[in-house]
């Protein structure tokens, strides 16, 4: 567990939890899930000494559910949002033989995690998974501003209030998908190009079908994430106004930012589901492909029994088992026979052509 304080210009990070809150800021208290339930007898009454107000028990329970969905919800002392990260490693696609790896679908099936904020007045309490480098990241980068000196713009960079951490931690996980979007459409494209290549047996239907089913997933995921953003939106609206203009101003940065981050997941939302509609197109162009592959195998197909059926007959009439027959005892009989089963093959097939039924015209 770590805890940072924010006050003016600075930011520093403490040995352990404060007695009392800084005479101004705020203070930053980040810890992981297990960390969060071992320390839960330390949080609560740090809560309460700091007069903010404990926990409640059913927020306590979700902060501890790694499987809690990302949702908004409110006290009179506290908010609390749960946000499900969006970032994951993204295995490249390689095969020897060029097909798609099934490993190569590990992003969309991707490690959503939840991370959970308590924003307090002067507050911020984060969990987060064990795995989750959220708050390793905030904390350099923001122990990097703090030691920026001569420009005099170092307070205006540092958070000024706890939402306003809040909100950039959650810009932060969504534009951490933005930055793996490339490499998902790089793998779905390979995928399309495997369904429309016509030199490929494309049979490995159930790489296709998880693929659908974690783009799906995905976009419930950020449905869920932008629900709870226009939850904190519209409860933002609902704060009493402040009548100091340095607070005024504070509100409607944070009015600012959520209206970025609701942005963000809007656009998040957008390539899901222009990947969904992309796979989609892609299955019906495969099978009207291997549809028009297959009336263009059948029509050449009958052309040649159209073709061979004449000449099916002519040998047929001929085989017939009768002495006086013409062309029988005739020296240039067969020589006749097989100039008329030319002729009538050469006819049909011109004919075909012309009707458009044979060669390049025909597709």
């Amino acid at each position: 567990m770590r805890s940072f304080v924010f006050s003016a210009d600075k930011f520093l990070e403490l040995d352990a939890l404060p007695e009392q809150l800084p005479s101004s800021g705020f203070l930053w208290v980040g810890c992981s899930r297990d960390e969060f339930e071992a320390q839960l007898a330390l949080i609560q009454p740090a809560l309460q000494r700091w007069q903010t107000g404990q926990l409640v028990d059913l927020h306590i329970s979700g902060l501890l559910n790694a499987q809690l969905t990302s949702h908004f919800d409110y006290t009179s002392w506290y908010d609390l949002m749960v946000f499900r990260r969006l970032a994951a490693p993204v295995p490249e696609v390689t095969s020897a033989s060029g097909a798609a790896s099934a490993s190569g679908m590990n992003f969309v099936q991707a490690d959503t995690s939840p991370v959970g904020f308590a924003v307090f007045d002067r507050v911020l309490l984060t969990v987060h998974p064990s795995d989750c480098a959220v708050r390793e990241h905030f904390a350099l980068r923001l122990a990097a501003l703090s030691g920026i000196h001569g420009e005099g713009r170092t307070a205006a960079r540092l958070p000024s209030h706890p939402a306003d951490l809040m909100l950039r931690m959650v810009n932060h996980m969504v534009d951490g998908y933005l930055d793996l979007r490339r490499l998902l459409t790089r793998h779905h494209n390979h995928l399309q190009q495997l369904l429309l290549d016509p030199r490929s047996r494309f049979n490995d239907w159930q790489l296709l079908l998880q693929a659908r089913t974690g783009l799906h997933d995905l976009e419930d995921v950020c449905e869920d994430q932008r629900s709870a953003v226009q939850e904190w939106i519209d409860a933002l609206d609902e704060w009493p106004d402040e009548a100091e203009a340095d607070k005024r101003r504070e509100r409607e940065l944070l009015r600012v930012r959520s209206r970025d981050v609701l942005e963000h997941i809007e656009r998040v939302l957008g390539h899901v589901r222009r990947l969904e509609q992309g796979a989609e197109t892609v299955v019906q162009m495969h099978f009207s492909a291997l549809s028009h592959r297959t009336n263009s195998i059948m029509r050449t197909l009958t052309v040649l029994t159209a073709i061979f059926l004449p000449l099916n007959l002519i040998t047929g009439f001929f085989g017939m088992n009768f002495d006086s027959m013409p062309w029988v005892h005739s020296r240039t009989g067969i020589w006749l026979t097989v100039a008329l089963m030319a002729a009538v093959a050469l006819g049909l097939l011109w004919f075909f052509r012309r009707q458009r039924l044979l060669g390049r015209s025909a597709d």
